[in-house]
């Protein structure tokens, strides 16, 4: 069997960050969060690794990548742009930000042909997750098998303000039975809420599974995505604003009885960058994960 591939999205503005977070040095050497998810795949099995950027990232991508990996790993790289004639809509529509992660994963299509798992390239997984993933792409996956590995939410929230999370609801066999995705999330009177548009909000235990967008599919999906994407942006297209999340792809799959997703668990610390005030959180982490042997304080 064909190793699976690791699609890396980070194709994003990173506007709450103020720079290219994606590229940004953490580790004792300038290692970014992708050097050590990368790392943590090729450990575990995968056998290529995909970049999804935006095309004026392509210089800086490979500069930065292809000296460590060349000889370890394959690589390649899928632009998301804002061409939609490729998906049959023949319009443009201004926006300033691509269409959402969902999307981003579409425009992979014609360059995966193998069970294929999805991460954040601003986000630190820990080697477990890679590992359980590789197991189950290998082992279970098929067109209606497909899974998500599911953070506890008190392990994932950031101290500088509100995130995104995915929440997850889980049947008695450990399949998501719905996702819904929450995107204002924080810390508030000693608890976790998430707020409403209209301001309202709502509490969370601190246990409840969450989307940290690490996900497993095979190649399958992309038509339904393509034909739900589609349907989107007929939808969405006088709202500059609106997003096609992953999570809008699970949330049909599970509700239409075409596919399920295992929620592989974790007890794993969640870390990344959303704000700027983050860095340093993210640097410490990682200077204790090298301290206690964990990674080597050269990464390659």
């Amino acid at each position: 069997m064909k190793k699976p591939t690791l699609l890396i999205l980070a194709a994003g503005m990173a506007s709450r960050y103020g720079s290219m977070k994606q590229i940004d040095g953490f580790g004792p050497n300038g290692e970014t969060i992708i050097d050590y998810s990368i790392h943590d795949a090729i450990k575990a099995g995968f056998g290529k690794i995909s970049f999804i950027i935006r095309e004026e990232f392509l210089d800086s991508f490979k500069s930065i990548f292809e000296p460590k990996l060349a000889g370890k790993i394959e690589t390649d790289y899928v632009f998301q742009t804002f061409d939609l004639k490729k998906y049959g809509i023949d319009k443009e529509i201004e926006r300033a930000k691509p269409w959402g992660t969902g999307h981003a994963i579409l425009e992979a299509k014609n360059q995966i042909h193998e069970p294929f798992c999805v991460i954040n390239a601003d986000d630190y997984y820990g080697y477990e997750a890679f590992e359980n993933m590789v197991h189950f792409l290998t082992t279970q996956a098929a067109p209606n098998k497909y899974s998500i590995v599911g953070y506890k939410i008190g392990n994932t929230l950031s101290e500088n303000g509100s995130v995104s999370r995915g929440v997850c609801q889980t049947d008695a066999q450990g399949n998501m039975a719905e996702i819904n995705e929450r995107t204002k999330v924080y810390k508030k009177d000693g608890g976790i809420v998430y707020e409403n548009e209209d301001g309202s909000t709502h509490g969370l235990d601190a246990n409840t599974p969450v989307s940290m967008n690490f996900w497993g599919f095979t190649p399958e999906v992309f038509k339904i995505t393509e034909k739900l994407f589609v349907d989107f942006v007929h939808q969405n297209q006088t709202n500059p604003k609106s997003e096609f999340f992953i999570p809008l792809i699970a949330d049909y799959l599970i509700k239409n009885n075409i596919a399920t997703f295992k929620v592989i668990p974790t007890d794993a610390k969640w870390f990344g960058v959303t704000y700027k005030e983050d860095k340093d959180i993210v640097q410490e982490n990682i200077n204790k994960l090298v301290k206690d042997g964990v990674y080597p304080s050269k990464l390659w």
